[in-house]
């Protein structure tokens, strides 16, 4: 490996994805002793040659596009770039040089759906997302199905991952409709959803990363995507000549993804429930109610 180089769709500093992209990108300059590099805000095709053929210059030989929008897009310049090697995430494309890195994520969706059904007073909860392709949010409806079948499961997407304003008024409907437990399992939108749900005395379940700091009895857990261990995998995959094109699927089993600790209002009967939950499907690959 020579130098390191990241595309990101938006900024690093407004989300928290693309916060911990960033936090891998550097772990890969430090552990590695590389140079990095990352261009912001590259959308289209011709952006994203233009970007590539600058970290060429810079001595770059791996390039992470840090959304599924680069699957396409990479697949389409691969072969004009036969030294490269191309990652991005959550996607369908790959080739000899290009490889896809997905999280698995309904599992956690269903753990989510669990806690949620579980502490619920109201038997409402909501999942505001951003794409209906989202592995979770049919998780989502499994866990709070399976834990409470009286539950009524609110669902609303907004077809982007930062929209705040569009992601606050559907918070404010479905808290007028009595949804008590929220999951936004979006990008810049979640904290301030959050955020909303602690000033009203509701619960909220952190996305991607561990957000109790926003408010430390209101996250009732997170459900935490690892990006950045994965940039570290990939980095040590390629350093030793490893990394093949192809579609790679992460998960629990291969600590990509945790819950964080819960909430003190979460009652410890069913902390140990999640936990024992998490513990099983980790060693059986299974969900409750898939056993």
């Amino acid at each position: 490996m020579q130098n390191v180089g990241m595309l990101l769709e938006t900024s690093i500093s407004d989300q928290v994805w693309a916060e911990k992209g960033y936090q891998g990108l550097n772990e890969i300059g430090e552990t590695f002793d590389t140079d990095v590099y990352y261009k912001e805000n590259i959308k289209t095709e011709a952006e994203v040659i233009k970007a590539v053929d600058e970290f060429v210059q810079h001595g770059v030989n791996l390039v992470f596009g840090h959304s599924s929008i680069y699957g396409k897009y990479f697949t389409d310049i691969a072969k004009n770039y036969p030294d490269l090697h191309f990652v991005y995430f959550n996607g369908g494309y790959f080739s000899d040089n290009v490889t896809s890195f997905n999280f698995n994520a309904h599992a956690m969706g269903f753990f989510a759906g669990v806690l949620s059904g579980a502490m619920t007073e109201t038997d409402k909860v909501g999942i505001v997302a951003a794409y209906e392709w989202q592995p979770e949010i049919e998780g989502f409806f499994e866990g709070v199905k399976y834990q409470n079948p009286q539950a009524a499961v609110q669902l609303e997407f907004l077809n982007d991952w930062n929209d705040t304003q569009t992601a606050t008024q559907i918070y404010q409907t479905m808290k007028h409709e009595g949804t008590d437990v929220f999951y936004p399992t979006g990008d810049a939108y979640s904290a301030e959803i959050i955020e909303r749900a602690k000033q009203d005395g509701n619960y909220a379940i952190g996305y991607v990363t561990d957000q109790s700091a926003v408010g430390r009895k209101t996250v009732l857990t997170s459900t935490i995507q690892h990006v950045d261990k994965l940039y570290h995998y990939a980095a040590e995959q390629f350093n030793d000549g490893e990394l093949e094109g192809d579609i790679k699927t992460f998960d629990f089993q291969d600590d990509a993804i945790s819950l964080a600790p819960f909430s003190s209002d979460v009652p410890i009967a069913i902390q140990k429930q999640l936990k024992q939950m998490v513990d099983a499907y980790t060693e059986t690959g299974l969900l409750p109610h898939e056993q």
